[in-house]
């Protein structure tokens, strides 16, 4: 009693009276009036549900729009609403006598307007007539219980909604009245709990057999028990007129000292609701202690057990039930009024409690208590952190910083860290700022500030052994920012934390960074490198190759060997990893050889054996480094065989792109054999003969334009001209390029002479015997050039007489024969000028044109095409031009143009369409004319 009496009372509710909607006349709304004759009554799924005397039950949604049908003959005396779903189990009879019968509803389905009644079955336990006392269905709708008043339980396991997917059987059976039945679900595990007027027990549904354990051997009245939430860890409350009993399905839990004679109990939101008779005035049964006489005061009561307090308590005039839904209560009294209980908001309650500590503000629970209040009230997360920063204040100016940390921990998320950090930044209170920021970074709250603030807290404590557990956390529980730790630790000179944390998270550029500037351990950074996928292994040896092959020359030449041709990471050991086969661009990593000529070296030529694509730099570089070495190289035997290496590189084909730059990398180190062939592959043959002279080799000279001479002619003319301007004694070689020029014809007279007066030492003898071939071999031409123009003159008056004739004499044609298939000739036949005779139906079955020989048209064709060309070439001036330019005879180029009409005004006859009349006899003569030439040359 005493302990009851010091819980602190508030007022957590709001208390009003239902009233019905306004009217459509703007009247005062008047109270909401029950129903008369309500017995019985529930909630759930949006409706408070009643059920009458007068056999029918109600439906009382938030509209407050009553509805109802009749579901007994004469009576309902239980209900039970399942808040999971839509069904409806009651209690009620329909015949005089003790015979209740159980009815199932289903209120989504429709039978002639009312609900669909699924199943109906009678409630007494075997034969025995006994009334119904209490009825509670489990939410999974696989267990129904019924207590009566005998002392007997029914229980029905399978469907309820269905007679076939269900059996009844007797559960208990006992000497005192069943109060009340709870369903308790913990996983898989179900229990019934059985309250009688004498004891409490424990059945455990879901083992065979249903083995059951007497909790207590007290009990309560009708409807003074029920069962808490999860926040109560659902333990099943019963209420006694002493006290209030909490239970587990195999214990006694904690008790209340709540005196007074219980008429009501529910649970409702992590409240505990009692209705009790008013102390003034005393009970009237034993079993019915719950009944009261119609005057009697009722003292309705909210107990916040949690945090020990009152939330609510006022006086109610003869209660019939307490009700909730729409999240608030609804309190139902006998004279028909509802009044409701409306749940503050907790900013509200907040106030009220402030108002009370402010009288209490030395107390040491008060700040906890309004915490413990604000949680059960389900406060936000920002109404609680204000409340945890209060209190950390409180706690930090009383000098407490250990609890002060640990309540603004609890703000963590809300509070700004700034406000915390600023308190505690004195040396003095490192190990709270500590504690703090681990906790931060626990809630992965913290930025990269924050995670710098904390390593130096760890460096300067010198603790190690909390960086490390910091550090060294899984993957899946890293909550700081890695980079600015690694940061922090490198500048602390903490390196091998710092590459741990690199290495770990796959910081490859801080690792290598570290390895290389600050631990100086090459060998470990190259190892690392090779363990790295492809693209950042390529990436961080061109970024790193420079340090590590001044270091480790030979390990790394190794390792780029491998990326440039078919790299696989070392950790892959099965060699059949995303990367195979990828290869990084050879060329792009020369600058790293820079002062390791001999590594570079071995590079490049492993790269031109196994990879024989390799890109042109590759071949480049190697062919610059192969000259050089050539070139600075005092050993005989050695200078040899790197010659051989450097011509045989230029000989492998690859420098047909870039010729220009081996040429220029053949004459900066003087390869002269390397000159010489790129002069020869680039068809080049006047600078070879060029370098012949400059070196004054003249067998050599003549031995080029002998190789060369038929592929570009004028070699012979730059080699005269060459000995011509020599003064020595080269009449050996001037006789031997003469003799050349006079066989190819290369060069006219005049200008060999010419050029060879240049030559002091040239005297007539050198050139006797070409001047004398060359005009032996002109005499002999001109007779034959007179020769046929005298053949031409006497075949020309030739076939003028015969033009003539034919213009001035008959055609007598005396063909006997057909000239296409040699039978005799019968009329009608065809006769051509030309001599040909034909059959009229060979000659239309064989001929193209009716104006045309058949025999001759052939030749004719090929005569007419040739006039063709030769008048489309006479305008071609610049080809005209560039073979007058080119050619060694001009006038022979000038008559041959000439000839073709260049410069003749050229009429053309040719044949007239088909279908119009006859050629005229001049021009069948001309064409006769021409085909005639065309025959005799």
């Amino acid at each position: 009693m005493a302990a009851y009496l010091q819980w602190r009372r508030f007022v957590f509710f709001d208390r009003e009276t239902l009233k019905e909607p306004p009217g459509p006349d703007g009247a005062a709304a008047k109270p909401f009036a029950l129903p008369p004759g309500i017995a019985v009554c529930d909630s759930g799924r949006g409706s408070l549900v009643f059920g009458d005397i007068l056999r029918q039950i109600w439906f009382l949604p938030r509209s407050l729009q009553p509805s109802s049908f009749q579901a007994y003959k004469l009576r309902v005396t239980h209900l039970y609403q399942l808040k999971q779903h839509s069904i409806l189990v009651s209690v009620g009879e329909d015949e005089e006598g003790i015979n209740p019968l159980v009815k199932v509803w289903n209120l989504e389905k429709r039978d002639g307007g009312n609900p669909l009644c699924t199943r109906i079955f009678p409630a007494i336990p075997g034969n025995k007539p006994t009334v119904v006392s209490c009825l509670t269905v489990h939410e999974n709708l696989n267990f129904m219980a019924i207590g009566f008043a005998d002392g007997s339980v029914v229980l029905t396991k399978g469907d309820i909604t269905r007679d076939r997917h269900s059996k009844t059987q007797i559960l208990h059976e006992g000497s005192y009245p069943v109060t009340g039945l709870a369903f308790r679900q913990s996983g898989k595990t179900t229990h019934l709990f059985v309250v009688t007027t004498e004891n409490i027990q424990s059945y455990m549904l879901s083992v065979k057999d249903y083995p059951h354990l007497e909790l207590d051997t007290h009990g309560c009245g009708l409807r003074c028990s029920s069962l808490s939430d999860p926040s109560q860890d659902l333990q099943f409350i019963v209420a006694g007129n002493e006290c209030v009993y909490l239970y587990q399905p195999d214990e006694r839990g904690p008790c209340f000292a709540f005196e007074g004679q219980k008429l009501i109990v529910h649970w409702y939101r992590g409240y505990l609701i009692i209705v009790s008779k008013d102390r003034k005035t005393s009970p009237k049964s034993e079993f019915a202690g719950n009944e009261a006489q119609n005057s009697d005061k009722q003292v309705l009561n909210i107990y916040d057990l949690c945090n020990k307090f009152i939330a609510y308590s006022s006086v109610f005039d003869d209660v019939v039930d307490v009700l909730a839904e729409w999240g608030s209560l609804y309190v139902l009294t006998r004279d028909g009024k509802i009044h409701v209980l409306q749940e503050k908001d907790t900013q509200t309650k907040l106030e009220a409690c402030k108002s009370i500590f402010l009288l209490m503000l030395f107390r040491k629970n008060l700040f906890e208590m309004a915490i413990n209040l604000a949680k059960s009230h389900h406060l936000d997360s920002d109404g609680l952190s204000e409340i945890f920063r209060q209190y950390g204040d409180h706690l930090y100016n009383k000098g407490n910083h250990d609890g002060a940390i640990q309540q603004y921990i609890r703000t963590i998320g809300k509070l700004e860290p700034s406000y915390v950090i600023r308190k505690f930044l004195d040396a003095q209170r490192i190990h709270n700022l500590t504690a703090y920021l681990q906790t931060l970074h626990l809630q992965s709250l913290a930025n990269a500030d924050h995670t710098t603030l904390l390593l130096n807290c760890y460096t300067k404590l010198k603790d190690s052994s909390k960086l490390e557990e910091f550090i060294k956390t899984s993957d899946s529980e890293v909550r700081f920012d890695v980079e600015t730790a690694i940061k922090v630790l490198r500048q602390a000179g903490y390196y091998s934390h710092a590459v741990y944390l690199a290495e770990k998270h796959e910081h490859h550029e801080w690792y290598l960074k570290i390895q290389l500037e600050d631990i100086k351990n090459y060998q470990e950074a190259l190892h690392y490198i090779g363990k790295l996928p492809f693209e950042q292994a390529e990436s961080n040896m061109k970024r790193y190759g420079k340090i590590l092959m001044h270091h480790v020359p030979k390990e790394t030449t190794e390792l780029l060997k491998v990326l440039c041709t078919d790299y696989r990471p070392s950790g892959d050991s099965d060699g059949h990893g995303v990367l195979e086969g990828k290869k990084a661009n050879s060329e792009e990593f020369i600058p790293v050889f820079a002062n390791n000529s001999r590594e570079l070296k071995a590079f490049l030529e492993h790269m031109t054996e196994v990879q024989a694509d390799s890109p042109q730099g590759v071949y480049d570089t190697l062919l610059e480094l192969r000259l050089q070495n050539w070139a600075h190289e005092q050993d005989e035997q050695v200078k040899e065989k790197l010659h051989n290496e450097a011509l045989t590189l230029l000989k492998s084909g690859r420098f047909k792109t870039v010729f220009d730059k081996a040429l220029v990398l053949c004459q900066m180190h003087n390869f002269k054999d390397g000159v010489l062939y790129l002069y020869e592959q680039g068809k080049l043959f006047q600078q070879i003969m060029h370098y012949h002279m400059q070196n004054e080799q003249y067998k050599k000279v003549i031995e080029v334009c002998e190789l060369y001479g038929d592929q570009e002619a004028c070699l012979w003319e730059q080699a005269l001209g060459y000995f011509a301007r020599k003064e020595e004694d080269c009449k050996e070689y001037v006789a031997a390029v003469l003799k050349h020029i006079e066989n190819k014809n290369l060069m006219p007279p005049l200008l060999v002479v010419q050029t060879l007066a240049h030559n002091s030492t040239a005297t007539l003898s050198v050139i006797k015997d070409y001047l004398v071939n060359k005009l032996q071999k002109q005499s002999r031409q001109i007779e034959q050039d007179e020769q046929r123009i005298q053949k031409y003159r006497e075949e020309t008056t030739r076939i003028r007489q015969e033009i003539e004739e034919l213009k001035a004499s008959p055609k007598i044609f005396q063909k006997t024969k057909c000239s296409i298939c040699t039978s005799a000739l019968e009329l009608p036949s065809v006769h051509f000028l030309c001599g040909h005779s034909f059959h009229q139906h060979c000659f239309e079955s064989y001929s193209e044109s009716d104006s045309e020989c058949p025999t001759c048209m052939p030749e004719n064709r090929k005569v007419m095409d040739m006039i063709r060309a030769q008048e489309q070439k006479r305008d071609l001036h610049d080809q005209f031009q560039h073979q007058l330019k080119c050619s060694n005879d001009g006038f022979s180029v000038v008559a041959d143009y000439f000839g073709r009409g260049v410069f003749n005004k050229l009429t053309l006859i040719t044949d007239l369409p088909s279908g119009k009349a006859a050629t005229t006899l001049e021009a069948g003569l001309q064409r006769e004319l021409l085909i005639h030439t065309k025959r005799s040359t």
